[in-house]
């Protein structure tokens, strides 16, 4: 169950990062109030992954998960660039989720 929350964690930190994006500088309600509660999830699922996974392997997935899930929904969502070093690098993060997921 901690590496569900963990999942979670890391799908809602995607969300609260591509929120940011549309609050304009938390000037807009909505889109405002809708990342903080992504932010406030997000660190509970942690918190609760936490309570049986290492924190150092724990922390280390949920911002891959979130920065591999957002550089990918930028560049779907907000057409940025797309280049074979990017692509790469986002690999590398999926492979070291990966790891740490398998010797943990």
């Amino acid at each position: 169950m901690a590496w569900t929350f963990l999942v979670v964690a890391g799908l809602l930190e995607i969300c609260w990062a591509i929120g940011l994006k549309y609050t304009e500088g938390f000037s807009r309600f909505w889109p405002t109030a809708v990342t903080l509660v992504a932010m406030a999830a997000s660190f509970g699922c942690l918190a609760q992954a936490l309570k049986s996974i290492p924190v150092g392997t724990g922390y280390a997935v949920w911002t891959g998960i979130g920065a591999a899930g957002t550089a990918v929904l930028g560049m779907v969502i907000f057409a940025e660039t797309v280049s074979l070093i990017k692509v790469a690098s986002l690999l590398c993060i999926i492979l070291g989720i990966i790891g740490l997921k398998s010797s943990a």
